[in-house]
Order: C-alpha cells, then structure tokens, then sequence
C-alpha cells in the first residue's frame, strides 16, 4: 500500500544526501517534495499541513543545519515523524480481566466488516480465546448467512435472532457467552452512513447496552480522502478504540491509513490483506516500506 510513496520519499532524500551540507532553502524545497508526495498518496490535507511543519520545524534548527550531516539528521527526523504517525508501536486488543471481552465491529456498508469479524474470530482464537460471533447486521440481505458460512468454517458458534432489534441481539448474545463459556464476544453491526443520525443512534444505544471493550472501525483502505470524515463522525458519536484497515492488498495509496490515525488519535490496530480467513493481521510499522532510514543514510 505504501510503496508508492516510499519511493517518492526514497527518490527526495537521495537528493537531499546528495547535498552535503544543508541551507534553509534546501529543507523547504525538500518539504514542498514532501508535501506534493503525502497529498498525492491521498493524505488529508490538513494532516499534511501539519505533518509538513513539524517537520520544518525540527529541521531548519541550526544544531541540524551546523552538523557535519544534515541530510541525515533530516532525514531521521521524517523517519520519526511518521513513525509517530502510525502509532509508533503496535496496539493490541483491550482484554478485559472479567469475561467475557466485548468486540464491537462498526463502519460503513461495503467496509468488510462481517469478514473481518470472521478473521478477528480466527486470529483471536489461535490465542487461545473463544470466541462467540454475533449476528447484528439486521439489514443487509444474507448478512446474517453470512456469518454464519463463517462461523461454519471456523466451527464456531454464531448468535443469531433474525430480524429482532439489534440492541436486544447484542444484550442477549453476551448473556448466552456468559452461559456457554464463551470469552470473546465480536458482535457484527450493520454497515450505515455515518451521516445517518438514526443508525448512527443505534450504534450508541448498543454500546450503552453491552458496554464493549472494544468499538473498531472498520475502514476500506481504498476510501481515501473520505475515510476521514468517516472516521471523525465514529469516534465522536461511539468514541473508537481502534482502526481495523481492509483491503491494503489493493491500490490504495495509504493516504486513508495516515489521515484516520492522525484524526481519530486512535491506533490502527490489524490489517486485513485478501479474502481468506487468515488474512488478518496485527498492524505494524512492517506494513510500512519506506526503507530510507535503513539505508545507512543516518
């Protein structure tokens, strides 16, 4: 997802090193280079903006201007600025010390939420949870079939009451995890607008009913530009924990994962790469190319 703006970056710092030493002007036009890289990756602007002048700001101080590299020094202070953008380290699931965790899946119809409820199901159960999926997705056709191919797949257990109001689905499905002695509840909401107030309101209702550990956005990474405002309306209405990225095995420019981090100040928790059960993994600063700071340059 990022290789595109890895090598952008790579080709602007190979120039910058090429300078030897550094004047103002040289960072600001490599800041320009920089700026036209991230909006073109499909960054929101503002998050650039911002980005941009943190960056200008640590580098044009005349201890890095002075030292005998400040290509690198420069260099270094990219390198952790976006670290410090992506999270810096990896986040793991919130579990809770009293069974069973609450997992609440929410996003927009199309995200992939009820496979990614699947995938969680399986990448937490070879942790040794046990999980519960629950149907929650009254409105979509075959939603609720879904799931429960998946959960056939999985052999695991689905909660299912048709059509029945949501809130009252969610209530009762972690009442059935505390009977059978299931530890992980992941319950699968319906895909809305987040414009939508009434089912944006539903979504809160459900969180006041369970009380989850968990509430993660699911958010396609081919989104864009809008993943932002997305992801702004979700936290303020439900408050996330998380971000959960799908589809990155395809030409997304890695703007969306950038812009929803610095929004929401929530961190991007898994990624979801392909259709398969397996497909699902803890997001690290792996998923991130851009290898300049690897090269010796600093």
């Amino acid at each position: 997802m990022f290789k595109g703006l890895g090598d952008r970056l790579e080709d602007i710092f190979k120039s910058l090193k090429g300078k030897g030493r550094l004047t103002e002007d040289d960072v600001n036009q490599a800041m320009r280079e920089v700026k036209m890289a991230l909006l073109e990756a499909d960054v929101n602007f503002k998050v650039v903006k911002d980005f941009v002048a943190q960056v200008k700001a640590r580098s044009i101080g005349q201890d890095v201007l002075d030292s005998l590299s400040p290509a690198q020094q420069v260099i270094k202070i990219v390198k952790d600025e976006l670290t410090e953008l992506l999270g810096g380290t990896q986040a793991k699931i919130n579990i809770s010390s009293k069974p069973p965790t609450i997992i609440m899946l929410v996003g927009l119809q199309g995200a992939g939420k009820t496979t990614t409820a699947g995938k969680l199901a399986k990448l937490l159960s070879k942790q040794g949870r046990r999980p519960l999926l629950v149907a929650g997705d009254i409105y979509r056709p075959a939603a609720i079939k879904q799931l429960q191919v998946l959960g056939e797949q999985l052999k695991m257990p689905v909660f299912t009451m048709g059509q029945e109001d949501p809130v009252k689905i969610a209530t009762s499905a972690v009442e059935n995890a505390n009977h059978t002695g299931r530890d992980l509840v992941i319950i699968d909401t319906a895909g809305r607008l987040h414009i939508n107030e009434e089912l944006m309101d539903e979504l809160a209702n459900i969180k006041s009913s369970v009380k989850p550990h968990e509430i993660l956005l699911v958010v396609d990474a081919m989104t864009g530009q809008e993943a932002v405002n997305v992801a702004d309306t979700f936290n303020q209405k439900l408050g996330l924990d998380g971000i959960i990225m799908t589809k990155l095995d395809g030409d997304a420019r890695g703007g969306a994962a950038l812009s929803v981090r610095k929004v929401t100040g929530c961190p991007i928790k898994f990624a979801g790469m392909g259709e398969k059960l397996d497909a699902l993994e803890p997001f690290t600063l792996t998923e991130w190319p851009i290898e300049f700071w690897a090269w010796g340059m600093y």
